[in-house]
């Protein structure tokens, strides 16, 4: 068996999408096993000096905006570089995201993640929306309606507020972030790092 990677993300998070893909192959490459731990960054930021896109410095917004139109040619990969639905709350997707971890285990987990993600910056829906959930969930092959009740239940809650306060006692501060042997590796564009460790 390979390296376990702690994955934390926020589904609303582009960097997280540019990533996830790249990220799943990898960990499949390599045998790893993947604790998917979507997390609330509006509590991480406050903690670890983040802030939100809006209330960044305009030379910063400008320059978010040029990065992500770099990585989006040069992988490949639809993004809209600024979609309908950003930003958006993130927690009842995180949630949803937490139990498809709990009924179908780490694949299915990152599957839905996957979907989501997608969901947000290439299909402009909006992931805050119950109805739009329960449709990417059957769209994934999944249980929409346990899922859906599932997200809710107090456990599902818990586990992701727990997810939070780990990644805060780690030192995460931002999205995605891998932690592997108690290592950090922030971005998507260290996904390269995140490699050598796996392969180690």
């Amino acid at each position: 068996m390979g390296k376990t990677v702690d994955y934390y993300f926020s589904p609303i998070s582009p960097w997280t999408y540019l990533g996830h893909a790249r990220f799943a192959d990898m960990a499949q490459r390599h045998g790893a096993v993947v604790k998917v731990k979507p997390a609330d960054l509006g509590k991480v930021f406050p903690v670890s000096g983040g802030v939100p896109v809006a209330k960044r410095a305009p030379q910063r917004q400008a320059y978010r905006m040029v990065e992500l139109k770099r990585f989006r040619d040069h992988l490949k990969l639809p993004l809209n570089l600024q979609p309908k639905f950003f930003p958006a709350p993130a927690d009842l997707a995180a949630q949803y995201i937490v139990a498809a971890g709990r009924s179908g285990g780490s694949g299915a987990a990152m599957r839905l993640a996957g979907a989501l993600l997608r969901a947000c910056w290439a299909e402009e829906r909006n992931i805050a929306d119950a109805e739009t959930l329960n449709a990417i969930c059957k769209e994934q092959g999944m249980d929409a309606a346990a899922l859906a009740a599932a997200a809710q239940s107090d456990a599902v809650k818990a586990e992701y507020e727990s997810n939070t306060e780990e990644a805060i006692a780690r030192n995460v501060f931002g999205a995605p972030s891998y932690v592997i042997d108690d290592e950090i590796f922030w971005g998507q564009d260290r996904l390269e790092f995140v490699e050598r460790a796996l392969a180690a």
